[in-house]
C-alpha cells in the first residue's frame, strides 16, 4: 500500500503538468483557428466591397 501511494505521489505532478500543457496547446490551436477564420472572412468582405465599388464606379 505504501509503495502504491509513493508511485501515485510521484506520477501526480507529471500528469498534472501534462494536462496543463494539453489544455494550453488546445486553447492556442483553437484561438489560431478562429483567428484564421476571422481573417479569411475579413478578406472575403474586403474583396466583395472592392468589387462592388469597382462595379459602381464603372456605371
Amino acid at each position: 500500500m505504501d509503495m502504491t501511494l509513493a508511485v501515485l505521489a510521484g506520477l501526480t505532478p507529471s500528469v498534472g503538468v501534462g494536462l496543463l500543457f494539453w489544455f494550453a496547446m488546445r486553447k492556442i490551436l483553437r484561438a489560431d483557428r478562429h483567428e484564421r477564420e476571422a481573417l479569411e472572412r475579413m478578406d472575403r468582405e474586403a474583396m466583395a466591397a472592392a468589387e462592388s465599388a469597382g462595379n459602381s464606379a464603372s456605371r
